[in-house]
């Protein structure tokens, strides 16, 4: 008996070295990815590697790897598994902060960064003022949620992609953005040549796709509204890789925009990769075609960037952003004055708008300066501010609020000839990574939603779950009070999407609809949520199998959608999905047949859009009877041969 005893433990030793071994080599190869920046490989190989054995390390690079390629629901939960430690370095409180306020969670980003406050050690007064900005953002945010502006904020579903899109303004009938989409989906014009032609000693990056987004490089795009046509803005930017946000002047002959040119002469660093910031070119219009592009005065692309160009109606001031050295932090706006032979005088920080943080993408009429900024009080990211213009001077700068700006980047706010405004974001419900939005600037008929948020098993109201309302690849954001209620201004004649979300429950996602229903009427609609259980069986209802089958039956079907659709609204919980059988037959017969079954579920699953990694097949045989009775029922048999899963990970 001893003998046996060892020989089980030294194989559990040996099958342990495996598993640690193979753990190791993958994280190695994610490692390399990292480092590559391939962030989305090394997601894929740090899961595995986790999977294998759950180690810190791997938690931390999944919630870093999930942050830079902003995942932010899934950077939450790797960073929620890293706070429970008792060895959680301070940064991570401070990421886990940033990532539930990205996802609107303003409650418990706030006792988050809390936390952060008490773990650091001889915290600098500016550490301390900006742990006190970040918290009365979270204030502020619930207030500018619970008071939001009465407008409509619209999806450009028809100049989005499933890739970056950004920066559109209006130019003669027209709309001009930026986006890194394939330059296969539009029309090329037959002189573009987008790339330059390097020095044959020059190790050139991929010509097609910028490494850090595995996406085409930013180009400049044009939609014409009559013909609903987009195609490539042709700028005779030849020696470039990005190209992007323009600003043209008010007759339209004459454009300045940010691009990426590698120099003939690349300073080089040593014992690391050389830098090439973005720069600014101008280029005018002359007998119907542009002339080549000349650089602005202050590129210094080895040194500092310069972008986000605007000139004024007038043609007379340009304002961008740079991060040269100067500045109080980040990116910070400039300003310069035309001289009489049409050269640029000495640049000017605008140090009124100006801060620690990062400005970028200034816009402004006759009444306001416009800019976005991740340095004052906010929703979360950049957000979009303004102050008014008094007499040549910038008034109070305020927060443009709730709907306009959300829990992550709001920027690159334009106006049109009408009272049509455009921004960018990378909100959630968007069609890629940034979406080009747009309202109308007036009020809009609503019709009042009302609706109260309770704990499904104690029926106790719950504080501060995110309900988020979906339409029209548009999502907007609202917290539940300390009361579990909440309202929304819901637009008329409508169909809209609506899925609540709290920390520690089960997502529930449902479809709410004004069609016909009276402007006049309020709308109301209680939800229950449940209660997340690690490891705890929940059984499928009416996931049975036939006698001695596995296939998946079409009852058994419906049931495994209704899972689907609860991983779908629950994007970072891992489950095991477990098959039984009922107690006749043999037992080793029986054990095959519930892995069999087991393993046709998940097949099921996956096939119909869950990522595999997420869910582990286990098949228990008739170990687990529910009935244990030997003369069971051909119901109670039945009943044996269920499906369970388990939720493994939040």
């Amino acid at each position: 008996m001893k003998n046996l005893s060892k020989f089980f433990c030294t194989c559990g030793i040996i099958l342990l070295s495996f598993y640690t071994s193979q753990a190791q080599f993958v994280l190695k190869e994610a490692d390399q990815q990292f480092g590559l920046y391939n962030f989305a490989n090394a997601v894929k190989l740090y899961t595995q590697a986790y999977q294998l054995k759950k180690t810190t390390y791997a938690a931390e690079q999944l919630a870093e790897s999930y942050r830079l390629i902003r995942d932010y629901k899934q950077a939450e939960s790797w960073y929620a598994i890293l706070v429970q430690s008792a060895s959680t370095k301070p940064a991570t409180y401070k990421w886990y902060a940033e990532m539930l306020k990205a996802n609107a969670k303003y409650a418990e980003a706030k006792i988050a960064f809390q936390k952060y406050e008490a773990v650091l050690v001889k915290a600098t007064p500016q550490e301390l003022k900006q742990i006190d900005l970040w918290k009365a953002s979270c204030d502020s945010a619930v207030k500018w949620m619970k008071n939001p502006k009465l407008i409509s904020i619209l999806n450009e579903t028809s100049l989005n992609s499933a890739q970056a899109d950004f920066g559109a303004v209006e130019y003669q009938n027209t709309v001009v953005f930026t986006s890194d989409r394939s330059y296969a989906d539009v029309k090329q014009p037959e002189s573009a040549k987008p790339f330059l032609k390097f020095d044959k000693a020059t190790k050139l990056p991929n010509k097609k796709v910028y490494g850090w987004t595995g996406n085409a490089y930013l180009q400049i795009f044009q939609k014409d509204g009559k013909q609903d046509q987009i195609s490539i803005f042709n700028l005779k930017a030849k020696e470039d890789f990005h190209v992007g946000t323009p600003s043209f002047s008010a007759d339209g002959n004459e454009v300045y925009f940010t691009l990426t040119r590698v120099p003939e002469k690349v300073e080089r660093v040593k014992k690391s990769a050389s830098t090439i910031n973005v720069e600014i070119y101008c280029t005018k219009k002359v007998n119907g075609a542009w002339t080549e592009a000349i650089p602005f005065r202050y590129n210094r692309s080895q040194k500092w960037s310069v972008a986000d160009p605007f000139l004024t109606p007038d043609g007379n001031t340009m304002y961008f952003v740079s991060n040269m050295p100067g500045g109080k932090g980040g990116t910070d706006v400039y300003y310069c004055k035309r001289n009489v032979d049409g050269t640029w005088d000495d640049a000017v920080n605008l140090e009124v708008v100006n801060t620690s943080g990062n400005e970028r993408s200034v816009a402004l009429d006759d009444r306001y300066f416009y800019f976005s900024t991740d340095g004052l009080i906010s929703m979360g990211g950049l957000d979009i501010y303004r102050a008014r213009i008094k007499a040549g001077t910038l008034g109070k700068i305020e927060n443009l609020g709730f709907p306009i700006n959300s829990s992550q980047d709001d920027f690159a706010y334009s106006l049109t000839s009408s009272k049509k405004r455009f921004l960018s974001s990378n909100r959630e419900g968007g069609l890629g990574s940034d979406d080009i939005y747009s309202y109308i600037d007036t009020e809009k008929i609503t019709i009042p939603f009302k609706s109260q948020i309770f704990d499904k098993e104690t029926h106790l109201p719950l504080a501060n779950a995110v309900i988020t309302l979906s339409k029209n690849n548009t999502d907007v954001k609202i917290q539940t009070d300390e009361n579990g209620k909440y309202k929304l201004a819901l637009d008329e004649d409508t169909d809209y999407n609506l899925l609540v979300d709290k920390t520690n429950y089960v997502s529930l996602g449902t479809k709410i609809s004004t069609k016909k229903v009276d402007i006049d009427s309020v709308m109301k609609l209680d939800l229950a949520l449940e209660k997340i259980v690690i490891e705890k069986p929940i059984v499928l209802d009416n996931i049975y199998y036939d006698f001695a089958k596995a296939n998946i039956r079409p009852d058994a079907a419906k049931e495994l959608d209704k899972l689907v659709k609860i991983l779908k609204e629950n994007p970072t919980i891992w489950i095991e999905l477990s098959a039984h059988t009922d107690v006749q037959g043999n037992e080793k017969y029986n054990q095959w047949l519930s892995e069999l079954r087991a393993v046709s579920a998940v097949k099921y699953i996956v096939n119909n859009g869950i990522d595999k990694s997420r869910i582990q097949a286990k098949g228990y045989g008739e170990s687990k009877p529910v009935d244990l009775s030997k003369k069971c029922t051909i119901i109670q048999n039945q009943r044996n041969r269920r499906t369970e899963f388990k939720i493994v990970k939040q």
